[in-house]
């Protein structure tokens, strides 16, 4: 009784159909030889579809089949429209982020805005079947894009993360919100981040920061990777001002999605020692183009040609 009521219409459908086909066959096993033809003459009655190839002779054969006319055809009827509110309801439930998200290495997006958008057009390009779950308050319902689960709700509240599978999830990404001035973006972006980490400590995290004093905050917070957009926004500014010849029509090429993306990789063994143009020609081989290195907080961008790379630095490459 606890079942969906489509559910339990459909078992007492399934019980009609066997239990009059089986009553004809009792009374009329001239006409039904075997149980099957009078549950098959059950199926094609109650469905309304009469191919005719069984018909009761009898006045008790006749009555069981006006019966199972009467019965059977309301709650066939209940059923089928039964199940037709069920699935537009739970249509509706997706639309409107109501339903809880179950599988596993998803990503997480926090906020809808344009930023958001590209960021979930990438991560399809990249790799088509990543799910992906966005997290907002403010959507009516989901937008329509194939392969995103919607969650509405306050990404701050345990149980909106808790719908959204957090504790199972891949890596979320924190957008921030456009409806706030930049201080109060980063107040609310910093609280979601420590609710995230507080329900799962191993979550890959980045998190966008508008202002610059409260990059310190995100980091106590535990923020994986901090996206420093004030930051990132005025270096493509003045590069655009300084070129004077449309640099930013390439800054597109940049995307992840087009085939090319900046990485860190660790020193293989056989450029430990080696000096960084050395190094720079060994990746150029293999299609990669080295353009700096980290060495522990310090980036060193385009470093000059005699400089040794050591065991302990990170190459920062741009590859396929």
């Amino acid at each position: 009784m606890k079942s969906p009521l489509y559910i339990r219409i459909m078992f007492v459908v399934l019980f009609i159909i066997i239990f009059f086909g089986w009553i004809v066959a009792v009374i009329e096993p001239k006409e039904f030889p075997t149980a099957f033809d009078g549950v098959w003459w059950a199926l094609v009655t109650i469905s309304t579809v009469g191919f005719g190839d069984f018909a009761p002779e009898t006045v008790a054969g006749k009555l069981i089949g006006m019966v199972l006319i009467f019965t059977g055809a309301s709650f066939i009827t209940a059923f089928f429209a039964t199940s037709s509110a069920a699935a537009i309801k739970k249509q509706y439930s997706y639309a409107e982020g109501n339903v809880a998200f179950k599988e596993k290495q998803h990503v997480i997006i926090i906020g809808w805005n344009e930023k958001a958008s590209e960021i979930i057009q990438s991560v399809r390009q990249i790799e088509p079947f990543k799910k992906i779950v966005l997290i907002d308050n403010t959507l009516e319902e989901a937008p329509l894009i194939e392969n995103v689960h919607f969650i509405r709700g306050n990404p701050i509240n345990d149980q909106t993360l808790l719908r959204a599978n957090l504790t199972e999830a891949d890596a979320a990404i924190i957008t921030a919100d456009q409806h706030k001035n930049e201080l109060e973006a980063d107040m609310q972006s910093i609280l979601i981040l420590l609710a995230l980490k507080g329900l799962n400590k191993e979550l890959y995290s980045v998190i966008e920061i508008l202002t610059e004093h409260q990059v310190n905050n995100a980091e106590r917070a535990g923020a994986d990777e901090i996206i420093k957009s004030y930051q990132l926004t005025s270096h493509f500014i003045i590069s655009s001002y300084l070129a004077r010849n449309k640099l930013s029509s390439i800054y597109a090429d940049l995307n992840p999605a087009s085939g090319n993306l900046f990485q860190l990789l660790n020193v293989p063994v056989q450029l430990i020692g080696v000096t960084f143009k050395k190094a720079s020609h060994e990746l150029l081989e293999k299609e990669t183009i080295l353009i700096g290195i980290k060495r522990g907080e310090k980036t060193i961008m385009n470093p000059p040609l005699s400089m040794i790379i050591e065991t302990d630095d990170l190459l920062i490459i741009f590859a396929h």
